[in-house]
């Protein structure tokens, strides 16, 4: 992908940057060489972004050229809007008045060059600025009110507008900025596609560890797919990219899920997509579904206020309560008496109206499946904690845990009743990708959950597809941004 800067006379363009093509608006958009560019990141810095200004076509004749313009057209509207610009930037209220409290006077400016500023101790402030943002060069105002920061406006700036001691600052933070885009320049051809891979980098337990989303990395890069790791700051970044795979746990309220809804709504591929993030992270759902459609599961009750009292002549105990948007076992508890169990219904009625309750059914290991595009992909059996009842045994803080072996078999050895089984209620959710629990018992199998976003650990989950694991999951991306491209379903 190339990355193109278009100003509104080229001629004047102050600023040397390297291995990056300067062209005037008017080349841009009369060219047609340009018109041809399958893929090229454009940069407008023009003058100005009014309203059926040059500078605003350049951005909206990049969108229906299939180029990615910073700014989009939809920024641009946000930028003419100050009451909108306030709206959006409510949330750094406290970064705002840290950022500014060494500040005597009471008004400020602050310029934002490719997300930074020239003072290192406004970085912070500037790139989440620059990311809510989303155009090349601004200058942010605030005025201080009755002691508070408040931020007045923002606005792009022209390259003349830049100041003559900050332009060298410029053209390195123009530089380091390319630059982290262009490391596909190290391979023989450019890339067809961009994959953002979104992960928090300080979740305790994340789907996958650091050598997986290596693997990860490297299998979409052999598909011909640029990849970047993206965390919750970035959510403005994503129609810079055509594809998303969430490598985070995910939660209906909470950062993964905007991320799935803004990329879905950009139409990007999305995995994992909205709806699979809503229906697998409620048990009460899950629980409802499976005995709708007659798939075996455990002896369950809906739980409410009202119908306590048949939890024990219907499941006896110990049995399982669940709180509904539970992973990882958490919020997840094996009551054993009477009044352990009227003490965490209790605490689980204060976070939810209804709760699940399965009977208990002990097994030395669970089974998991995963399952992508409507098909079987690994197996694993997943051993309970020595001496405990889950494969995940929490301590006191989220950090303290430990696993349970994981053992991974082929799919063709897996008894094929589970795998049937799974498949059939994975089937039910969507064509996404899922880790399916079951417990065997005998010659009968019962689904457990179905989670979306299930783990690939290397050393776990790739026992015994090794790197083809993460090259059959790249592959179903490519082809769903491909089939995406020439306007079919996906």
């Amino acid at each position: 992908m190339s990355n193109l800067i278009v100003v509104s006379n080229s001629q004047h363009w102050p600023l040397k940057i390297p291995d990056v093509s300067v062209v005037s608006a008017k080349e841009y958009l009369t060219n047609p060489a340009y018109g041809g560019h399958l893929r090229a990141r454009v940069y407008n810095l023009c003058k100005s972004y009014h309203y059926q200004s040059i500078g605003y076509y350049v951005s909206l004749l990049a969108e229906a050229r299939g180029h990615k313009p910073l700014p989009q057209v939809n920024a641009i509207e946000d930028i003419q809007s100050p009451g909108l610009i306030r709206l959006l930037t409510e949330n750094l209220d406290e970064l705002v008045q840290k950022s500014l409290a060494p500040i005597k006077s009471e008004q400020f400016e602050l310029s934002i060059y490719f997300g930074r500023n020239v003072a290192k101790h406004y970085d912070q402030l500037s790139r989440q600025l620059f990311n809510l943002v989303r155009a090349p060069l601004l200058r942010a105002y605030f005025d201080r009110r009755d002691g508070e920061w408040r931020i007045r406006n923002i606005k792009t700036i022209a390259t003349n507008d830049i100041l003559p001691q900050h332009q060298d600052f410029v053209v390195h933070a123009a530089t380091d900025y390319f630059s982290k885009r262009k490391s596909w320049l190290h391979t023989f051809n450019a890339p067809r596609y961009d994959l953002a891979i979104l992960h928090d980098p300080d979740n305790p337990e994340p789907p996958s560890n650091a050598k997986a989303m290596k693997n990860f990395e490297k299998a979409a890069e052999n598909l011909g797919m640029h990849v970047e790791f993206l965390t919750r700051a970035d959510l403005s970044r994503l129609p810079e990219f055509d594809a998303l795979f969430i490598r985070d746990t995910t939660f209906v309220n909470h950062y993964t899920y905007r991320f799935s809804r803004h990329a879905a709504a950009e139409g990007l591929t999305v995995i994992d997509d909205p709806n699979s993030i809503l229906k697998c992270n409620n048990k009460v759902y899950l629980a409802e579904l499976m005995i709708r459609h007659q798939i075996p599961v455990p002896k369950t009750i809906l739980i409410h206020k009202d119908n306590l009292e048949q939890i024990i002549p219907t499941l006896a105990l110990p049995c399982v309560l669940k709180q509904p948007d539970s992973s990882f076992s958490l919020g997840v508890v094996k009551v054993a008496s009477e009044t352990e169990l009227r003490h965490k219904i209790k605490e689980l009625f204060n976070k939810s109206e209804l709760v699940v309750a399965q009977e208990y059914l002990p097994t030395a290991f669970d089974w998991r499946v995963g399952i992508l595009d409507r098909k079987p992909l690994f197996v694993c059996k997943y051993f309970m904690v020595p001496g405990h009842w889950q494969i995940i045994k929490h301590g006191e803080n989220a950090r303290d845990y430990v696993e349970g072996l994981t053992q991974a078999i082929a799919v063709e050895d897996a008894p094929s009743k589970v795998v049937k089984t799974a498949l059939k209620a994975a089937n039910l959710i969507g064509d996404g990708f899922y880790g399916v629990d079951l417990k065997q018992a005998g010659r009968h199998c019962y689904i457990i959950e179905i989670n979306d976003n299930p783990n690939v650990d290397a050393g776990n989950e790739d026992g015994v597809l090794k790197d083809a694991l993460y090259q059959h999951i790249m592959a179903v991306f490519l082809r769903r941004i491909e089939d995406r491209k020439q306007g079919n379903r996906r």
